[in-house]
């Protein structure tokens, strides 16, 4: 199946909550959403009386995601959101902006099945899974709770960068990558989270995420899938996507890794000297969605195609338009072919 979408909520949408989002993506005739998580916290706080006895995830208004309860001298942490709450507990809440509660969690997501929308999550634009101070605490927390987010609302996937090289080798960077990974990865299956963690291309040279960077991550972990930022690609590869030929050799790098389904983005972009400047809507940019829609006919492929466009879902639109008129010319060549 092939799905358009935007990167967030539409810019027409005249509501901002994430069921607004929903809803006119599903009214414009799209079939996919990527649930932008902007900002991530965590808030403690003791239980109320009335809180007392019920589980964690019955709570109405909070997003409780550890219950720590103290046992003698030792702290207890517990992860279960069907624990139920005693007084004394301390209460840990995240705030994300996204849904007030799990209640509302299971609605939005029981809502884009109703309306066919896939859901997939993209944790906060700034990541660093590289550096040894505060900033990759950080993120590999809003990797965590992005994953627990997406499990609870049914999306398939959590896509996340990786940061910045720094001052280290890439081989260096690598090392520091793959211990993340090991936590957030040990964290999602305690938590049996069945969303896939998804790494995404880069289009810098100096952000972590070459298609060689992604592929090695791939093969040594299960549970995470490549994230082909075709815009990045372009970028980083001076410009090399513009024909069939050049996606199909793309595509066939990466997809014994895709467990038959592709994830992808998709924008016009500015680049220079193999680095990404800006997004631009796709007929400002040099890489044609045309070429890439052949190709995704050509093979049939299974794939969401995310729009990061400035026109958000504008350009998630143009581009299914784009194929469907590929597509249109090519049922008008074979049945003129056909005729005798």
């Amino acid at each position: 199946m092939i799905r358009f979408g935007p990167a967030g909520i539409p810019l027409s949408c005249k509501g901002r909550t994430l069921r607004d989002g929903i809803e006119d993506v599903h009214n414009l005739g799209l079939t996919a959403m990527e649930v932008q998580l902007v900002r991530v916290g965590l808030l403690e706080r003791h239980p109320t009386e009335d809180e007392v006895g019920l589980v964690a995830r019955d709570i109405p208004n909070a997003l409780i995601v550890e219950i720590v309860r103290r046992q003698g001298s030792r702290e207890r942490v517990i992860a279960n959101l069907d624990a139920e709450i005693k007084k004394g507990d301390l209460l840990r809440i995240l705030a994300s902006g996204i849904a007030k509660d799990y209640h509302e969690l299971e609605e939005l997501g029981r809502l884009s099945r109703d309306l066919d929308i896939e859901l997939s999550l993209h944790t906060p634009y700034y990541m660093d899974l590289i550096g040894v101070e505060e900033m990759p605490e950080r993120s590999v927390d809003s990797v965590k709770w992005g994953g627990l987010l997406a499990n609870e609302m049914g999306a398939k996937v959590v896509v996340t960068h990786l940061g910045l090289y720094g001052d280290l080798t890439k081989r260096q960077a690598s090392i520091r990558v793959r211990k993340n990974l090991d936590s957030i990865l040990k964290w999602f299956r305690s938590r049996k989270i069945k969303a896939k963690l998804g790494l995404e291309s880069s289009g810098r040279q100096e952000v972590f995420g070459s298609m060689k960077e992604i592929i090695s991550l791939c093969e040594k972990y299960k549970g995470v899938v490549p994230v082909l930022n075709f815009s990045h690609v372009h970028s980083r590869e001076g410009g090399t996507l513009r024909a069939n030929e050049d996606f199909q050799k793309l595509f066939n790098k990466f997809k014994k890794y895709t467990k038959g389904h592709f994830h992808t983005h998709f924008s016009g972009v500015e680049h220079a000297g193999g680095n990404e400047l800006r997004y631009t809507p796709i007929k400002k940019g040099d890489l044609r969605f045309e070429p890439l829609a052949e190709c995704i006919l050509d093979n049939n492929y299974d794939i969401t195609l995310i729009s990061g466009s400035p026109l958000l879902e504008h350009d998630a639109m143009y581009m299914k338009v784009i194929l469907e008129r590929v597509l249109a010319r090519r049922v008008a060549k074979s049945a003129k072919g056909g005729k005798k």
